[in-house]
């Protein structure tokens, strides 16, 4: 099946998938410190909110995706952040990502939330709608290039927060 093809089923993550998920973040990356991570804000009840942490999965049933959005702050206003963002290699570019990722911003627009921030490949992330988040006067606390640090308002009526982000300390930043 290929990319045009392929369904890709998503849902919050269940109890079920913790040990999937820790497999996927595991595979995607070239060490294990995102699936870690990912282990780090579930147990951060400061960081982790129930419901925002979307799998895709293939037809047959397989988890292939994961994308997490955690509680952060610009200052002290709210905001969600989207990382870690994974894929299992034989499933990449094929949609599965951007299925997860998708899912998680219409849950998030339908809690309410308005301004998701990820610092990623600025390839990737803009057909999100994600920008650099420059442009609200957005900025973290250490260097990373302008383009790869992002924003998408979910409601560009509500009013976006200008300042610091402040991640969970999971992050170690």
């Amino acid at each position: 099946m290929n990319a045009t093809t392929m369904t890709w089923r998503t849902r919050p993550e269940t109890a079920a998938d913790i040990t999937a998920i820790h497999e996927i973040n595991a595979a995607a990356f070239p060490t294990r410190d995102e699936a870690g991570l990912v282990d780090a804000l579930r147990a951060d009840a400061s960081a982790w909110l129930d419901g925002l942490s979307f799998v895709a999965e293939a037809p047959d049933g397989t988890l292939a995706a994961h994308a997490l959005y955690t509680r952060c702050h610009v200052d002290d206003a709210p905001a969600l952040c989207l990382a870690p963002c994974a894929t299992l290699p034989a499933f990449q570019r094929q949609g599965a990502g951007s299925a997860a990722i998708r899912a998680g911003l219409e849950a998030a627009k339908a809690r309410g939330e308005n301004l998701v921030l990820v610092l990623g490949h600025p390839e990737y992330y803009p057909r999100f709608g994600f920008a650099p988040a420059s442009r609200w006067g957005i900025r973290p606390a250490f260097e990373v290039p302008d383009n790869a640090m992002m924003a998408l308002t979910l409601d560009p009526a509500r009013p976006v927060p200008s300042g610091v982000i402040r991640y969970p300390a999971a992050f170690g930043v």
